[in-house]
């Protein structure tokens, strides 16, 4: 044995973000490993049941996995933030929902949904008319519609590729992302939105808004900067795209 115990750091890494994630999900980790871990901030990620196809209906019965999933992640140690990886659940199941769900567990963490922060990734970047591209059917896009319009944003044009299963949204090509998101823009929108944490939108947002020559907000790149931000990682990146050279609103 050795003459005495070691002496141990307070954390292995500076701050902590809390990934809740679908078993199905192919990218969401990829995207945050690539985006947001680095030698101060750790991803630690969690999966909970999900069942496709996505609809309404399934995408509610994740609700109750929400706080058991977050009590998974480093029990028992306090976390500086939790994200919840799905858009279309967040908008059926709700915001509040969501962060009453996993605060269940983790007392008073702040939570990040991909809906909430698309909306402060929008007026971020100064959107109040906006464009959509979903990969989803018509029936689980409505109700995002409605959401969004709720909180103000004026929609142009709003277009759903009409799939149903989240593993297929993760296996549309880069070219393919690139090619609808050309096409869902109305002329007139202010920022091009393109939901779904499946959907490897984040690593082709510089490419799309060199084309478009406007802001483009995608789900995974809206959350990576939302968790960055509130790990006040403030650095200007436009290299992923003009939302991470903005701040962090508040509210």
């Amino acid at each position: 044995m050795a003459s005495r115990a070691p002496g141990l750091d307070d954390r292995p890494l500076a701050k902590r973000i809390g990934l809740i994630i679908l078993a199905t999900d192919h990218t969401t980790e990829v995207d945050f490993q690539r985006m947001v871990a680095n030698e101060r901030i750790g991803v630690y990620v969690t999966r909970i049941p999900y069942a496709n196809p996505v609809t309404p209906e399934n995408l509610m019965k994740m609700r109750p996995s929400l706080t058991a999933g977050a009590a998974l992640i480093l029990p028992n140690e306090p976390l500086d933030v939790v994200m919840y990886s799905c858009t279309s659940a967040s908008v059926v199941i709700g915001d509040l929902q969501i962060e009453a769900a996993v605060q269940a567990a983790k007392p008073d963490v702040p939570v990040v949904t991909p809906t909430a922060a698309a909306v402060r990734g929008l007026k971020a970047v100064g959107a109040k008319r906006i464009s959509v591209l979903t990969p989803y059917t018509v029936e689980t896009s409505r109700p995002m519609a409605a959401y969004f319009a709720s909180l103000g944003f004026e929609i142009d044009r709003f277009t759903c590729l009409g799939l149903t299963d989240d593993r297929d949204m993760a296996r549309i090509s880069h070219d393919e992302i690139t090619v609808f998101a050309n096409e869902a823009m109305a002329p007139e929108s202010e920022a091009l939105f393109i939901s779904c944490t499946a959907v490897r939108a984040a690593e082709v947002v510089p490419r799309i808004e060199k084309a478009l020559g406007k802001p483009v907000v995608s789900s995974n790149l809206a959350t990576a900067w939302a968790c960055l931000r509130i790990c006040g990682d403030t650095a200007s990146r436009p290299e992923l795209g003009n939302l991470l050279t903005k701040p962090y609103p508040e509210g």
